[in-house]
């Protein structure tokens, strides 16, 4: 019988993930690509560091700073919240952070091609920042939140390192789909690891394809 949970609970972490790294990343993005002064290249780089560092590095400093002995862990004890290890929100904070520079350095690209006459425009006609941002900046950089959207999706659906080490392998609380894929491998259920990789596969194609054809539908909008 397949088993559905790790997939729902996999779709669950990515849309959630997705939705806060859209609401924290879009400003974070914004004042990037503003910013001129020389700190926005060490902060650019520390976002990006996820992209480099190995999963179960940043996973282990994780579990270190949200475990009982951890300044955030001691924080969400003292809030009665418990410990962030071994518990969906905890596999939350650390995709959100995992996935952070797939959502901001989209985001930022668009803004920073954009350019500053559109923005001047809208300053003549008395629009305020904030009208600009939405009714202007937004609309201009559609194909940017669409990327970023789907790379944060995909890229949460995809984890291990990072989830396998937060986490751990509880059923319908950690466990997603690259930890059940590993857990069936391990117990030689080489069925459920087929249909579950077959499924990823899939996934993957579908993906690359969507933001090829958004990149090309871009492109040939420019040109």
């Amino acid at each position: 019988m397949f088993d559905w949970q790790p997939v729902i609970l996999s779709i669950k972490l990515a849309s959630m993930t997705t939705l806060i790294l859209l609401l924290l990343g879009t400003p974070l993005a914004w004042w990037l690509s503003r910013a001129r002064g020389w700190y926005k290249q060490p902060v650019a780089a520390i976002i990006a560091m996820p992209l480099v560092l190995p999963p179960t590095v940043l996973g282990f400093y994780l579990l270190l700073l949200l475990g009982p002995d951890g300044a955030v862990g001691q924080v969400t004890q003292s809030l009665g919240l418990g410990v962030l290890p071994f518990t969906f929100a905890g596999l939350v904070v650390a995709s959100v952070l995992y996935s952070l520079p797939f959502v901001v350095q989209p985001l930022q690209n668009s803004f920073e091609a954009i350019g500053q006459r559109p923005l001047e425009v809208a300053a003549t006609l008395r629009a305020s920042p904030v009208d600009t941002f939405f009714t202007v900046v937004v609309p201009l950089a559609r194909s940017g939140f669409l990327t970023a959207s789907v790379l944060a999706f995909a890229h949460t659906i995809g984890e291990f390192g990072v989830v396998l080490m937060i986490g751990g392998n509880i059923p319908g609380e950690t466990k997603v789909l690259s930890v059940a894929i590993y857990d069936h491998v391990e117990t030689l259920n080489y069925t459920q690891a087929h249909y579950l990789s077959a499924g990823m596969v899939g996934f993957a194609f579908i993906v690359l394809l969507l933001l090829y054809l958004l990149n090309n539908k871009k492109t040939n909008g420019v040109s």
